[in-house]
């Protein structure tokens, strides 16, 4: 697996969710919702939770995954509703998704470090 490309792909959400925003479209919150469907989860609860699991980053960075998973099932939920505005506005600094992204991005940098990989 690239980890660098599964990481990127998390920071590409705010685009993604944009997109979603200016489309109308429909977003499939029961999978987003979930941190183990995307390839960066599916390696935090697979081959990382069997090398690294004995590491604090590890259960820091897996805990920091669900929560930017919570946030986007928050915006993607305001999005389905037609809350178009509020969505927005769920996606702009020192909001719960920054908040999380940028925890995420910082437990991945510290995983990363702890397991030196």
């Amino acid at each position: 697996m690239d980890l660098n490309n599964a990481v990127q792909k998390h920071a590409e959400w705010k685009v993604k969710l944009r997109s979603a925003i200016a489309k109308h479209e429909q977003m499939d919150v029961a999978t987003l919702s979930r941190d183990d469907c995307c390839e960066l989860g599916q390696w935090l609860h697979g081959d990382a939770k069997a090398r690294f699991g004995q590491l604090g980053a590890h259960a820091d960075c897996v805990h920091k995954h669900q929560v930017f998973h919570d946030e986007v099932a928050k915006v993607a939920t305001a999005v389905n509703a037609g809350r178009y505005t509020q969505a927005e506005t769920m996606l702009g600094a020192s909001t719960g998704f920054f908040k999380a992204s940028s925890a995420l991005s910082v437990a991945f940098m510290q995983l990363r470090k702890a397991a030196d990989i």
